[in-house]
């Protein structure tokens, strides 16, 4: 595994290096195989990101987007992934609907699940290996919706699952292990002071993804990314 850590000087500085590098993958993905297969995650952390992706001039007709997580309430939601995703980047990168692979999370949680296999298989085949999947972390050091003590953290087998967060009492629909940790480059956005020292404990630290989920990503084959601000 080849693990890169680059810290900036602000959130501002991490988040136009983590554009700009995401957005060079995902433009030589296209050049190399004529599309290119990216998985966003959810929640506040990724807005400004999502911006600034949307500003890069990427071809996005070439772009197939996909989530890696999603809550399980219907799109319109305050809480859904999707419905973030689509205000702060579909919208304004003009990225064609067709293109847009949702969880169907309007739907009893295993359906969607279940949905979402299908359409995973449908697209990228038996074993999906996404050019870039983009992550975000916790102050649990959760990443996708794998939290502590979360069984489907040592799961090698199912593409992706719905799981039940009890400190949060919801459900959620979460990529697992085997295709997380199948992609071509992997970006971990964590900007924040708040988050240096979880960040420190997961990068020097004893091994234990069961406590600390991110983790599973020091497993990798592939290149991994952590883009994050310097400590002051």
């Amino acid at each position: 595994m080849s693990l890169h850590r680059w810290a900036y000087d602000d959130a501002a500085s991490a988040t136009a290096g983590c554009a700009t590098f995401i957005a060079e993958k995902l433009d030589e993905a296209i050049r190399l195989r004529g599309r290119a297969n990216f998985a966003i995650s959810g929640g506040s952390s990724p807005k400004p990101l999502f911006r600034e992706l949307a500003k890069t001039g990427m071809d996005w007709e070439k772009i197939h987007l996909f989530w890696v997580d999603e809550r399980c309430v219907p799109p319109g939601h305050p809480d859904s992934n999707y419905t973030m995703a689509e205000e702060f980047l579909i919208r304004p990168a003009k990225a064609p609907p067709s293109n847009v692979f949702r969880v169907l999370a309007e739907l009893e949680p295993r359906d969607a699940a279940a949905h979402y296999v299908d359409v995973l298989q449908e697209e990228l085949g038996d074993s999906p290996e996404f050019d870039v999947i983009h992550h975000g972390m916790g102050q649990d050091a959760h990443t996708a919706s794998l939290f502590p003590g979360e069984p489907l953290i040592r799961d090698r087998t199912q593409l992706a699952a719905a799981v039940y967060v009890t400190k949060l009492k919801s459900w959620r629909v979460t990529l697992c292990p085997k295709v997380l940790l199948a992609a071509r480059f992997t970006v971990i956005f964590a900007p924040g002071q708040d988050k240096i020292p979880v960040l420190n404990q997961v990068l020097e630290g004893a091994r234990d993804p069961m406590k600390l989920p991110i983790q599973l990503l020091l497993e990798k084959r592939g290149e991994t990314y952590w883009f994050m601000e310097a400590a002051v």
